[in-house]
């Protein structure tokens, strides 16, 4: 079963995918798979060093984000062209991680741009972490040094709350403490393991 897992950033989707994860989910970390299809030697490199330049490129040949990011963040075509080229190889990666795992797995693709890749639909459940952009600027200042203009701008760079939960089967709000959440994610593991079982059996799912 394919579940996709997103939440804007500071919601706590890490969090609840790694419960997910100690629960017997095959995780799909879709931040790693964005790095992986960047390494050097790759097609998605060469392809992003041919539209923005040798300057993106460090000199032992890794991609250089810094630089990538300054030419991308605050302008939507260079962004748009960028998501052009990594996006179709990130889905491709992931769904050769998620045929590697099994027909029989709860297959959990952690993606913050589930919504953005347009991904939601291919999915069996679509589980949203959400909490209020406060919340989010709260967390962000306090967890990662950000300034409050800062956070702001990295939350308006992504899908608005109201997107990513219209797009959702199930949402947990995470506005609570820690324990909270597990209490919550024990319950959402239990109904994915349901649904799994009822896609099993002929006739129904």
């Amino acid at each position: 079963m394919r579940v996709g897992l997103t939440g804007g950033i500071g919601a706590g989707k890490s969090t609840v995918s790694a419960l997910l994860a100690e629960r017997g989910a095959v995780v799909i970390d879709y931040d790693r798979l964005a790095r992986d299809v960047v390494d050097p030697g790759t097609p998605a490199l060469a392809e992003i060093a041919a539209r923005f330049g040798d300057g993106v490129i460090t000199a032992d040949g890794a991609l250089d984000r810094p630089a990538l990011g300054a030419i991308v963040f605050g302008d939507p075509q260079a962004l748009g062209d960028l998501n052009a080229i990594t996006h179709p190889a990130i889905r491709e990666l992931g769904a050769a991680r998620e045929r590697a795992a099994g027909p029989d797995a709860i297959v959990v693709h952690d993606n913050p741009l589930l919504v953005e890749m347009r991904a939601a639909a291919s999915c069996d459940v679509v589980i949203v972490v959400d909490v209020p952009v406060d919340v989010q600027v709260e967390r962000l200042m306090s967890n990662r040094g950000m300034s409050e203009a800062d956070a702001r701008a990295r939350i308006a760079a992504q899908a608005s709350r109201e997107k990513r939960t219209g797009a959702a089967d199930l949402v947990i709000d995470n506005t609570g403490p820690e324990d909270e959440l597990a209490r919550a994610v024990g319950g959402l593991w239990d109904e994915l393991v349901s649904r799994a079982a009822a896609r099993s059996v002929p006739g129904e799912g």
